[in-house]
């Protein structure tokens, strides 16, 4: 699982405003000042406590992109436990009952990242009596953004990501060990001469941007796509089809990481990576990711 430094529970910002509620802020920096341990993975017990839990969906404050798209995702596709839609202050309430379980929007900086850098996780955690955040049982964790960057695009996402959280569970149960050990990239598969792969055209490294580029090193079958055809080609429930989601740096800086993954439309991660930004290596999807897929 993702090794993160909280540095603080949900964002404070939406859309580039500070929350102005004193009494939200203040929960906020409880948790957020000098904290730096890790969240455990959950342990095949707690994830027998999961399957007795309510899972609870923490919405965001405000204006948020976050909100609809998991609400919509989780009415149609959460089969796991019961659950219900809660916000932040009912969260703080909730978070030190393990009879519940929560879907919530964290940042963090990832794998002792030094440079400090902040992501935005979607994650699926067991309340802890402890009422420490960073105590709390993990299941899953998923990269979705840098955090504060209001230009991320992760709607097309959500729905894999909720069906993967369950799809997980199940894993945990039968291969934590390796899970422990591997982290997402358990999930890593080679092969995909049977599958379609829509990529993010915008999100490609510059030596993997172009069809002529890519078949140096792959033949699969590989289109090339803006978020928006995506989508639509998402909306017919594809078979045999794999598409891109990239998280990277904002366009106004290029510092920390970058995530790649490929799910499907079943919510199935066949690959996860992730690397430091260089100017030798820069943002996106690159060769060295379709050589380890083929």
């Amino acid at each position: 699982m993702r090794k993160l430094f909280f540095i603080h529970l949900l964002s404070v910002f939406t859309m580039g405003k500070i929350f102005k509620k004193f009494s939200f802020i203040s929960f906020l920096l409880i948790f957020s000042l000098g904290v730096t341990a890790n969240n455990p993975l959950a342990t095949k017990q707690q994830v027998e406590m999961f399957k007795s839990s309510k899972t609870c969906v923490v919405m965001e404050s405000g204006v948020s992109f976050f909100n609809a798209p998991v609400k919509d995702a989780v009415q149609k596709y959460w089969k796991a436990t019961q659950y219900e839609f809660i916000d932040q202050n009912e969260f703080s309430k909730r978070m030190n009952d393990p009879k519940y379980s929560f879907i919530v929007l964290m940042q963090g900086a990832y794998d002792k990242d030094p440079g400090g850098v902040s992501y935005s996780y979607i994650s699926l955690v067991l309340g802890d009596a402890s009422g420490n955040l960073t105590k709390m049982p993990e299941f899953c964790s998923i990269p979705i953004s840098y955090s504060g960057d209001l230009d991320a695009d992760y709607e097309y996402v959500i729905p894999s990501i909720i069906k993967f959280m369950q799809i997980q569970l199940k894993n945990l149960e039968k291969d934590r060990f390796l899970i422990s050990l591997n982290g997402l990239k358990y999930y890593n598969k080679t092969g995909y001469k049977e599958k379609v792969l829509l990529f993010n055209k915008a999100k490609m490294a510059p030596n993997a941007d172009s069809p002529e580029k890519i078949k140096a090193v792959c033949e699969y079958k590989v289109k090339l796509l803006s978020t928006s055809e995506i989508q639509k080609e998402l909306s017919g429930s594809p078979v045999n089809t794999l598409f891109h989601f990239h998280v990277g740096a904002p366009q106004d800086g290029g510092a920390g990481k970058c995530f790649e993954m490929l799910f499907d439309v079943e919510g199935n991660l066949y690959y996860f990576n992730f690397r430091k930004i260089t100017n030798d290596n820069p943002d996106g999807f690159n060769l060295n990711d379709f050589k380890n897929i083929i």
